[in-house]
């Protein structure tokens, strides 16, 4: 489609570099791999996750199981 040389691409890379500058083309490329980086991060995390909400989840059936649900005697005189 597209016949591009060497001489070409040298061209275009040496246009891109001007417009943006070394500084910007290399901030760039750090703040992808950041965001590469925190999205490996975050895939990681949600493996996890299932087992520990899991795990919250039979904390909180536990803590409701051991609540007291009948009223106390303040409430019983007050109505």
């Amino acid at each position: 489609m597209f016949n591009l040389g060497w001489t070409e691409i040298l061209i275009i890379v040496l246009i891109v570099v001007l417009l943006f500058g070394r500084g910007k083309i290399s901030g760039m490329m750090g703040d992808v791999a950041k965001g590469i980086k925190s999205f490996r991060k975050g895939m990681a995390e949600d493996d996890e996750a299932p087992s520990a909400k899991a795990q919250d989840a039979r904390q909180l059936n536990q803590d409701a199981s051991l609540t007291d649900v009948a009223p106390r005697k303040d409430d019983a005189a007050k109505t």
